[in-house]
């Protein structure tokens, strides 16, 4: 540009040195005049030209700066230098306009930084659900996955942006579902099974992006696991309780029905039928109280009353209350205290509470150690913690049921577990007890070789 005026200057100079050259020329008379002027036109016009060669080219140059900095101001800002400011010289027009350009420049500044607030506002969101976010396009291009995401599929989300979700996420069933939505008009719900080392169930939900058909969905996935193993465990639950009280119904219905036929007028045969009515009465309000007990534990309901609980006494009446059952089966019940052990050292819990671990303990240890067997209860002691070790010689668990133990009513053996006894509630008892008193329970077993419950409470002070 700033050669085009400079050149037009030129003209114009150029141009008005002619017309007045012209003019003169026709105003001559004779041929010597007309040469001599035509001489002056010429050199006057050769020294206009090179007089007016410094004011053109400094009249262009102040013409065209203001624009050329308009210009790279442009391009600087489509660059990416946002909020930049230009200082033009000259006429009002430039200097008008170079304030319209900075205000422009403030406003988008000013609009990109909220975009780029929103947008990691957004990210941050997202990326603390416990939901896994992923968004893609119509080519399942990755456009943004959260961190929950790459946990539920597998996959690191900073390395995904922008690659094929089928390539990061390798789960067929996610594929299918994904197609399913970006072929159908509306969202899709779907749970799937992703398989792999932590199987997990997914509740995956897939909606179209607002916009064209190729502007892609985003899927929203819940990890369901927890919930589906919780309602197996409720159905389990109900259909155990019903079973458990079925079965002592079952029992004093039909010792009733016996009596009612006659059994009731023969003193020597109602009393076992009597004795087998009251047996089964027993395990109902047993079962019942337990799980009344249970619920209250559970619910925080349970009053507790925390205090010191001397480990050697407590454990000293727990083997003594449970000496007949062991002598019956010809069990030794062993209590081992820590070598050189301080005296007074104690728990931090509740006293019945204690009891009734330890006894729910030791009780199943006898249940499960045949005849001629050892018992063995432990105990140590650190600065903040004791520890209470119920070790038996009994059948063992086996390495799949050891992470259920703990569940009410759960059997390994149910045909060898319900000719034991019991409410099956026992070991739940246990691992709520010692939670609401701050502890922990552990389990270690082998088939055939016994089994070591542990269990850690806090040591009074």
């Amino acid at each position: 540009m700033f050669w085009r005026l400079f050149l037009t200057y030129l003209i114009l100079v150029f141009t008005a040195v002619g017309l007045v050259g012209v003019v003169a020329l026709r105003q001559s008379e004779g041929e010597d005049i007309f040469y001599q002027l035509s001489r002056a036109v010429l050199t006057t016009a050769v020294v206009i030209a090179l007089l007016s060669i410094v004011p053109s080219y400094i009249l262009a140059r102040r013409f065209t700066h203001p624009l050329n900095e308009l210009a790279e101001g442009a391009k600087r800002l489509a660059d990416g230098d946002l909020g930049l400011r230009i200082h033009t010289a000259g006429g009002q027009e430039f200097v008008a306009l170079a304030r319209s350009f900075n205000d422009m420049s403030k406003k988008l500044a000013g609009s990109f930084a909220l975009l780029a607030h929103d947008r990691e506002q957004l990210r941050t969101i997202l990326s603390g659900m416990v939901e896994g976010v992923v968004a893609f396009d119509s080519e399942q291009q990755v456009l943004f996955a959260n961190e929950r995401a790459g946990v539920l599929l597998g996959f690191d989300p900073d390395a995904a942006i922008g690659r094929k979700l089928w390539e990061v996420a390798r789960q067929r069933a996610v594929q299918e579902i994904v197609e399913k939505a970006l072929g159908g008009g509306g969202p899709h719900r779907e749970e799937l099974d992703c398989k792999g080392p932590d199987a997990r169930r997914l509740a995956a939900y897939v909606s179209r992006l607002p916009g064209a058909e190729s502007a892609g969905a985003v899927m929203v996935l819940h990890d369901i696991t927890d919930l589906r193993r919780l309602e197996r465990l409720r159905q389990d639950f109900v259909a155990n309780v019903s079973h458990e009280l079925k079965t002592p119904l079952a029992v004093i219905q039909s010792n009733i029905e016996a009596l009612q036929d006659g059994a009731a007028e023969d003193p020597q045969a109602r009393g076992p039928f009597l004795e087998r009515v009251k047996h089964e009465a027993d395990r109902l309000d047993a079962l019942i109280q337990d799980l009344l007990r249970l619920a209250k534990i559970e619910s925080g309901e349970q009053p507790f009353e925390l205090g010191r609980v001397p480990l050697d006494a407590a454990i000293a009446e727990c083997l003594e209350r449970q000496a007949t059952r062991a002598e019956a089966k010809s069990m030794a019940l062993i209590e081992v205290p820590p070598k050189n052990a301080p005296k007074g050292v104690a728990a931090f819990a509740d006293e019945d509470a204690m009891e009734a671990i330890l006894d729910n303990l030791v009780d199943n240890a006898i249940k499960y150690t045949p005849s001629g067997g050892k018992i063995t209860v432990r105990w140590t002691a650190t600065d903040r913690h004791v520890q209470i070790e119920v070790e038996d010689t009994g059948i063992g668990i086996s390495e799949a049921d050891l992470s259920r133990v703990f569940e009410r009513f759960y059997r390994a053996d149910r045909a060898r577990n319900r000719a034991a006894g019991g409410t099956g509630l026992g070991l739940a008892i246990v691992k709520h007890l010692v939670q609401s008193l701050h502890g922990q329970v552990t389990v270690a077993s082998q088939l055939g070789k016994g089994t070591t419950f542990k269990v850690t409470l806090p040591r009074a002070a």
